[in-house]
């Protein structure tokens, strides 16, 4: 049975494209509607309007459709995460690296949405926005401030980018695109 299932699989990887489902969440003006305009077109604009409520944009790169969940980050929209990130392929957390004021409540942020069993396992990516600006902490730092070490329930990684300048966002592409093979 086991072949069969591989046979299957490599079969449905030539033929048919992979889907995936994707949540971005972050404290508000992190760069997460950046990023997915980052990823959908290679753009960024800087007059940016926030996310009311939530936003969907779905992104075909190579064989894979992404399903994108741009979720707002101001208070009142927080307790919607939880919701949008059930049963996602994995949750990418947006930070604003340049912005040390927000990093501790964007720590306890991410750590109470993990602590929601209904998001239990899903693979996290946190990502630390805005490096091209001089006052963005380094990758160790962020690492450190948002207590990444201590998640040990599903798989972390984190990079630091920059959509305005389109730093790292190949690097999230291939994360995500690995992500979509293992789920497979």
């Amino acid at each position: 049975m086991g072949f069969l299932e591989s046979l299957l699989s490599w079969l449905r990887s030539i033929f048919f494209k992979q889907e995936m489902e994707l949540s971005l969440v972050g404290l508000q003006n992190a760069g997460k509607t950046a990023l997915v305009n980052s990823i959908a077109t290679g753009g960024y604009t800087e007059d940016m309007i926030p996310t009311i409520g939530f936003n969907m944009r779905k992104v075909t790169k190579g064989k894979v459709t992404i399903k994108l969940w741009d979720l707002g980050g101001q208070s009142r929209f927080r307790t919607m995460w939880e919701r949008y990130c059930r049963g996602v392929s994995a949750i990418l957390y947006v930070v604003d690296a340049a912005d040390r004021d927000s990093v501790p409540i964007s720590k306890t942020e991410l750590h109470e949405l993990l602590a929601k069993p209904s998001v239990g396992g899903i693979p996290l990516l946190v990502l630390g926005n805005k490096i091209d600006k001089s006052e963005a902490l380094s990758k160790q730092a962020l690492v450190d401030q948002m207590n990444l070490n201590s998640i040990k329930d599903r798989e972390v990684c984190c990079y630091m980018i920059s959509c305005k300048e389109f730093v790292n966002i190949d690097t999230v592409i291939d994360w995500l695109l690995k992500i979509s093979k293992s789920a497979k």
